[in-house]
């Protein structure tokens, strides 16, 4: 599904780490458009650079060489407040384990990014527990992490990351560490959100049933981005 305007693009990335003396290449000239509303599969097996891939896409890592556009935006160039303010407003983050903030409810913990844009305690509320109601949490809302299923906590991740209405969304394994049942039932609930909220998302898996109910597949092989 294309909406048309890009969310991502990435042109000719490179990654390069020194071991020792030997020079190991792990991104070798990746090209990817992500387009508004179009969730892609990245595929590839351990050790590929998918992670890599990701982090240098959401601004956390600096690419060795090549461009970064983010909903149109040039980054390759930032500094680190711009860079952190872009993530901030632009870009949303969904991993393997939820990395939710223990002492916190998942009221809490799903509207701490727009308690973090400076909007107030009342309003942030209001909107995490709008989202978290429509992912069946409603219930569980006072709730801290440790009192929560596996799938609840990543469903308090998933809110969290698209709280904040981000241009893309940048998730690695998002149902990795789920049993068969459930990551299908949050991976549902993940694309109908991006799909409903407009967003671009670039998502990493081995899961290859999950990603064929994608958009796209790309995959990651020796450094290099290959269509499916």
């Amino acid at each position: 599904m294309n909406k048309g305007g890009e969310v991502l693009r990435l042109e000719g990335i490179r990654r390069t780490f020194k071991q020792g003396g030997e020079k190991i290449e792990v991104l070798r000239g990746v090209d990817l458009t992500v387009a508004r509303g179009e969730i892609v599969a990245l595929l590839g097996p351990s050790g590929s650079g998918k992670s890599t891939l990701l982090q240098i896409a959401g601004l956390l890592e600096q690419p060795s060489d090549g461009r970064i556009l983010i909903a149109g935006q040039d980054c390759s160039r930032m500094g680190d407040r711009e860079r952190t303010l872009t993530r901030r407003l632009r870009v949303g983050f969904v991993y393997q384990y939820h990395h939710l903030l223990p002492e916190f409810s998942a009221l809490e913990n799903a509207a701490m990014p727009l308690r973090v844009r400076g909007e107030s305690k009342a309003e942030a509320h209001g909107t995490a527990r709008q989202l978290l109601s429509h992912l069946g949490l409603s219930h569980r809302l006072s709730h801290r992490p440790a009192r929560l299923s596996g799938g609840e906590q990543q469903r308090v991740a998933i809110a969290r990351a698209l709280i904040g209405r981000p241009s893309l969304l940048l998730a690695d394994e998002p149902t990795g560490n789920l049993d068969e049942k459930t990551a299908d039932v949050v991976f549902g609930e993940l694309t109908d959100l991006v799909r409903n909220f407009g967003v671009g998302a670039l998502i990493a898996t081995h899961n290859t049933d999950l990603a064929e109910r994608m958009d796209r597949i790309v995959v990651l092989h020796e450094g290099v981005l290959l269509a499916a």
